[in-house]
């Protein structure tokens, strides 16, 4: 009853739930769903990498939220001078200790020598895809620093090649695809010209309230009730460890969550929690 009372109130009051940031957010495109397309030839495929995602503009790194991550000096110190956009990532099934690692306002330096900046863009470039693909092979084909790589883009022909090559992504421990049309130039914010493909539908929500547990979970947080972009408020209760129900997600924060569609009044179904994005100071 609480939280429905809260939401009552926030509802009429008209108060923003959004988490500020700390700076400027970089001017990053973000993807839409995937649906069964007829000119997959039109498209390049990459794998979607289970990293956080980072802007380079040329000096610095930079979260979607706008903070900058405390990269060592020596990690960034030989990256061009070019904005890029790309994930900082240590391998597949590692982002829960990559997130720690770029979250610290101290670098643990011994942590950032197992990341890469693994770039898919050049979104400085006046250019279709096509083009800054081309871009992005020839700048980064002998690599600058062995910090930054280039994501492998690869071509499909048909909807069959392109999921045997999700399947196969996810059967070693991927999360799913990413598709970019050539002929698109850079868009910020959702575009239809970028689209993830995964196994599951997933999104993102605001944490509004902890739920106090029951008998297992008692004395712990039994669920969160979150906000989704939608605006349609909706429990969380499933997908966490129990040193996440221990050290919730801290109200105000972002949380990725996976589902299956949505119900009749737009509600995620059988939504689990997935991960914290970003913490509201952007840093631990």
């Amino acid at each position: 009853m609480a939280y429905l009372i809260l939401v009552l109130v926030l509802l009429l009051s008209g108060a923003s739930l959004a988490v500020m940031a700390q700076g400027a957010m970089p001017p990053v495109q973000l993807a839409s769903v995937y649906e069964a397309s007829d000119d997959l030839a039109q498209f390049w495929v990459s794998e979607k990498l289970d990293g956080v995602r980072a802007y380079w503009d040329g000096a610095r790194l930079i979260s979607r939220q706008g903070n900058v991550f405390a990269a060592p000096a020596w990690f960034t110190r030989d990256f061009p001078d070019i904005p890029l956009d790309g994930e900082l990532w240590m391998g597949r099934g590692t982002f829960d200790r990559l997130s720690g690692t770029v979250r610290r306002q101290v670098p643990d330096e011994s942590a950032w020598a197992e990341v890469r900046f693994m770039v898919f863009d050049a979104p400085d470039m006046a250019a279709p895809f096509d083009e800054r693909v081309l871009r992005l092979r020839a700048l980064l084909q002998t690599p600058p620093s062995a910090h930054i790589a280039k994501v492998p883009q690869f071509r499909v022909a048909s909807q069959s090649e392109l999921m045997r090559h999700l399947d196969d992504v996810v059967a070693g421990g991927g999360e799913g695809l990413m598709l970019h049309r050539g002929a698109a130039y850079h868009h910020v914010g959702r575009t239809a010209h970028l689209l993830k493909l995964k196994p599951w539908q997933d999104a993102e929500a605001e944490v509004v309230m902890h739920l106090p547990g029951e008998g297992r979970n008692s004395g712990v947080m039994g669920a969160m009730l979150v906000r989704t972009e939608a605006g349609q408020y909706f429990r969380l209760g499933t997908g966490f460890t129990d040193a996440e129900r221990a050290d919730p997600p801290p109200v105000g924060s972002i949380v990725t969550y996976k589902y299956s569609g949505l119900t009749a009044n737009g509600i995620p179904r059988f939504a689990s929690f997935l991960r914290l994005r970003e913490s509201p100071a952007g840093t631990d």
